[in-house]
């Protein structure tokens, strides 16, 4: 289960109503519970600001600097060694979520068990990843039979070291899960920031050097190998009151973890389908063209990952929660972070819309630009609809009741899939975009439709309400964005006068329609204190 956001992003935490967070369980404050909340989502949005950056710098470099077949040829292998990551099959989620239960009781050893449980899980997930990585490298010409004969080679190879080191990552990945759960976003995050910048930096030397891509692959997979090293030291050092280990599994625990995953993987799956295939099947269909559909899905992906972000400390927020506040306390609560949900999600992808092939320009080149721009629209707007129900998502996932979501998941999965291959074979790439367009558009009328009737007992919601104050009313501010569109049809440049008043009027119409007044003096105050600290240090 993808995707998110928190109102954390928007307000003051530590001085919100108690509407709108639950008391910590125990004899924690509110206070001190949305505190702990704002720092996880922090943590959050400097790794997204990190791992953004080096998404920015390194194609920006890469698309310069290798020839289009062979950047095509990289980002298969990149996306072919994420599949390993898939097999997670929503482990992660479940360690998470049960180390923050128990450890909110003081149970240490119960949230060790249920720890220890998902690193069985996740080292039959590695050896799974292992068989498939050896696979897919095993099938490359077959996969891709337009890409250079003399590049096969070095990609089987990077792709089998990729995968190696993915599928050692993924019992690794355990260990952090614990970090997750006991809502110390910083460390895990901090690893992450490290893998992401080295990364970055070794493939732009090797790249400098003139190295191939089984250089480029062997690179990868060390950092990947250090950075699964790196977290089992942290949870040794820092949350080892967490016992790890095979010998405290316990089957029936081990049962009530693989049942959440169960349920969890049919989500994981689905996200495969809907956010994991597109760029393979452009790379079968038509591969000439897989490294502009790259260029245009990267953007898409810093979408996913701010929502993800914001919304992922909601995941054991909402774990806790559910045991102290009623139904409709949390469909409260579900209206409120889905509008600022709703804002974050038009506010990052409105300008890639609207000025996306300048940005491009800036970015890659006129040339990737020209050939990118069809692609990026449709996509963004894909994934802004499809993330209108992410805060939903992850608080029925955060209170077990994810199953009633499952036909909802397999249809947009189902659709997608369906829709890319199909369309893929008679349209090329921009087939695969319309098609995730369209699953996005099944996805959430279904949970409107069903999902949300089924989960009313645990998140009691106005489904109109939902839709007017938590959708709509955000949504009005996509009108200057309309305006622009209409009557600068394809804006090729950016004009200082146009973004000024497109941006401000954009911006304004968050504030006042977004942002209730409450919330509006909330920020003001923060804003405020910060200037007050900042001159009085100065």
């Amino acid at each position: 289960m993808s995707s998110t956001i928190n109102p954390g992003a928007l307000v003051d935490l530590s001085e919100t109503t108690p509407s709108m967070f639950p008391p910590e369980p125990g004899p924690g404050a509110p206070r001190n519970f949305a505190a702990a909340i704002s720092k996880n989502i922090l943590a959050s949005l400097v790794r997204v600001m990190v791992v953004s950056l080096v998404a920015l710098v390194l194609p920006a470099y890469l698309t310069h600097h290798l020839p289009v077949t062979t950047y095509a040829a990289w980002i298969l292998i990149l996306e072919m060694g994420a599949y390993i990551s898939y097999l997670d099959l929503g482990v992660q989620t479940a360690v998470s979520k049960f180390v923050a239960e128990y450890d909110a009781n003081q149970d240490h050893h119960g949230a060790g068990q249920h720890a220890s449980a998902g690193l069985v899980l996740m080292l039959l997930a590695g050896i799974l990843g292992v068989v498939l990585t050896c696979v897919l490298a095993w099938q490359v010409p077959r996969l891709f039979s337009a890409m250079p004969a003399n590049l096969y080679r070095d990609v089987r190879i990077s792709v089998l070291l990729i995968g190696f080191s993915l599928s050692f990552g993924l019992v690794c990945a355990a260990y952090s899960a614990v970090f997750l759960g006991l809502q110390h976003y910083w460390i895990p995050m901090t690893i992450t920031i490290a893998n992401r910048v080295s990364f970055a930096v070794v493939i732009i030397v090797i790249v400098a050097l003139h190295g191939n891509l089984a250089v480029m692959g062997a690179a990868v997979a060390s950092i990947n190998v250090v950075s699964g090293l790196t977290q089992i030291v942290a949870w040794h050092k820092r949350a080892s009151h967490i016992p790890i280990s095979v010998r405290l599994l316990k089957l029936r625990v081990f049962k009530s973890v693989a049942r959440f995953c169960t349920l969890q993987s049919v989500w994981t799956i689905a996200m495969l389908c809907i956010t994991g295939l597109d760029i393979t099947i452009v790379g079968h269909y038509d591969y000439p063209n897989t490294a502009y559909y790259s260029i245009a899905a990267l953007p898409t992906t810093f979408v996913l990952m701010m929502m993800s972000s914001l919304l992922g400390p909601i995941m054991p927020a909402s774990s806790a929660m559910s045991t102290q506040r009623s139904p409709a306390e949390m469909g409260s609560f579900l209206v409120k972070v889905t509008r600022y949900s709703t804002l974050v999600l038009l506010l990052t992808g409105l300008p890639l819309i609207v000025y996306g092939f300048p940005l491009l320009g800036l970015w890659v080149g006129s040339a990737y630009a020209s050939h990118t721009i069809q692609y990026l629209r449709i996509l963004v707007l894909a994934n802004i609809i499809r993330n209108l129900c992410a805060p939903y998502a992850t608080m029925i996932t955060a209170t077990n009741q994810q199953g009633a979501a499952t036909v909802a998941a397999i249809s947009e999965a189902a659709v997608n899939l369906g829709g890319s291959i199909y369309l893929a074979a008679h349209f090329g790439a921009v087939g695969v975009a319309f098609a995730t367009l369209l699953g996005a558009f099944v996805s959430v009328l279904l949970h409107f439709a069903i999902s949300m009737h089924y989960t009313f007992r645990t998140v009691a919601i106005s489904r109109a309400g939902l839709f007017f104050k938590g959708l709509m009313q955000p949504a009005i501010i996509v009108v200057p964005s309309i305006v622009i569109m209409l009557f600068f049809a394809s804006p090729t440049h950016i004009g200082l006068v146009p973004v000024l008043g497109w941006a401000g009027s954009t911006i304004l119409l968050a504030w006042f329609a977004g942002l209730k007044v409450q919330e509006r003096n909330n920020l003001m105050s923060i804003v405020r204190k910060r200037l007050v600290l900042q001159t009085a240090s100065g």
